[in-house]
C-alpha cells in the first residue's frame, strides 16, 4: 500500500453526512463545547474536511503492521451505500426498503465509531475487563478438563487476523510442577474498540433493521442541528428524567439521528412511529433539539448559527482541560501502537 493511499485522518463524522448542513460549499458552522478561553467565538464556520477527525483513530495493527482497513471498510460498507438514500431523504423522494436498510446501517456505524463511544467503552472496560478475562479463562480451563477426561478434542476457533483482539495468553508453571497458572492479558484501547465495532456492525446491528423507522420534520421556522455524537439512544421517562443509555433492541428506547436541518431519522423500539414527513409539535421539536445538544461530545454543527445552542449546552472554558485533550489525541496513535506491540511481542 502506498503512503498516499493510506487513510491516516479518520473522520468519525463523514463528509457526506456533514455536507447536509453546509453553510457554504464544503463549510459548516461549528459550536465548540470545550474551548481554551472566553475570547473564542461561540460559532465558527469551518471547512468540513478540517473537523470531526483524529489521526489514526481507526488505524489497526495487523501482525504488527499499520492498516487502514477499518476506515475503508466503514466507507465501503456503511457510508458509500447510503449516499443515494440520504439524497432521497433530503429531496423528500420515495424510499425503497433497501434505502431504509442503508440509512439504518449508516446510523448503526455512526453510533459506534465516535470518540464519545470510545470513551464510554474505556470507562466500562476499566470496571469489567479483569473479571471478564478471569471468568473466561476459568470457563476455558473447565472445558479443557472435561474434554480431557472424555477424550474429546477441542479445536480452537478460526478467527481472521483482522477481527482478532490484541490478547496474550501465557502459562506460569514452576519447575517440577505438573500444573500452574494461566494468565490472559489484553489492552483496554484501540484494538479492543475496533474489534467491538466490527462485531456490533456485523453481528448485532441487524436488530435495527427490524424496527419501524420514519423521518420526522420540525416546524418551518426551526431546524435540526447535529453533533460529533449524533446518534441518540433515548430512554425517556418524563421531562426531568431520561438518559442516553438505551439499547438497539430495548423496548421503549427511542433512537434518532438528524439527517439534515429538515429531516430526522427516528424509531421507538417496539412501537409504530408517526408517518414519514409528519411535522412535530413545537414542544416536541424543542425537546429533541435539547437531546441533540446534550448528547454532543465536543462539537455541534449547524447550517447557520443558532442562538439556542449556547443555552441548551453551555460551553466549558478551561485552558488546561483543552490542552490535555489535545495532547491525548496527539499521543493517541503512538501510545496505542507501542502498547499493542509490547503485548503481542511485535517489533
Amino acid at each position: 500500500m502506498t503512503k498516499t493511499s493510506f487513510r491516516e485522518d479518520s473522520h468519525y463524522v463523514p463528509h457526506l453526512y456533514l455536507k447536509n448542513w453546509s453553510s457554504a460549499p464544503k463549510r459548516v458552522w461549528t459550536y465548540r463545547i470545550l474551548v481554551s478561553h472566553e475570547q473564542v467565538p461561540l460559532w465558527k464556520e469551518n471547512s468540513i474536511r478540517g473537523i470531526a477527525y483524529h489521526s489514526h483513530l481507526y488505524t489497526a495493527l495487523v501482525a504488527g503492521k499499520e492498516s487502514d482497513e477499518v476506515e475503508k471498510w466503514l466507507d465501503q460498507e456503511f457510508e458509500t451505500p447510503a449516499v443515494e438514500s440520504l439524497e432521497k431523504v433530503t429531496s423528500d423522494a420515495k424510499l425503497t426498503e433497501k434505502d431504509w436498510a442503508y440509512l439504518v446501517r449508516f446510523l448503526a456505524a455512526q453510533d459506534v465509531r465516535t470518540p464519545a463511544r470510545l470513551m464510554e467503552n474505556l470507562k466500562r472496560w476499566a470496571t469489567i475487563l479483569p473479571g471478564l478475562i478471569e471468568g473466561t479463562l476459568k470457563e476455558a480451563v473447565h472445558k479443557l478438563g472435561v474434554a480431557q477426561k472424555s477424550g474429546q478434542v477441542i479445536s480452537a476457533p478460526k478467527i481472521p487476523t483482522k477481527d482478532s483482539i490484541p490478547f496474550r495468553l501465557t502459562t506460569e508453571i514452576a519447575p517440577g510442577q505438573a500444573i500452574g497458572k494461566l494468565k490472559g492479558e489484553t489492552i483496554s484501547g484501540r484494538g479492543l474498540w475496533l474489534f467491538g465495532i466490527r462485531h456490533l456492525l456485523t453481528q448485532t446491528a441487524s436488530v435495527l433493521i427490524k424496527h419501524q423507522w420514519t423521518i420526522l420534520k420540525p416546524p418551518a421556522d426551526i431546524n435540526w442541528f447535529t453533533s460529533d455524537d449524533p446518534v441518540i439512544r433515548l430512554n425517556y421517562y418524563n421531562h426531568d428524567k431520561y438518559d442516553f443509555s438505551g439499547g438497539w433492541g430495548k423496548p421503549g428506547t427511542e433512537i434518532l439521528l438528524p439527517l439534515s436541518p429538515r429531516h430526522l431519522l427516528y424509531t421507538q423500539v417496539g412501537k409504530r412511529p408517526p408517518r414519514r414527513g409528519d411535522i412535530l409539535s413545537r414542544e416536541r421539536t424543542e425537546m429533541m433539539r435539547r437531546f441533540i445538544a446534550e448528547h454532543a461530545h465536543r462539537m455541534i454543527f449547524a447550517k447557520e448559527t443558532d442562538n439556542d445552542v449556547p443555552k441548551l449546552r453551555p460551553r466549558i472554558v478551561n485552558s488546561q482541560q483543552f490542552k490535555d485533550e489535545e495532547e491525548q489525541w496527539r499521543n493517541w496513535h503512538e501510545q496505542q501502537t507501542a502498547a499493542e506491540k509490547e503485548l503481542m511481542g511485535w517489533q
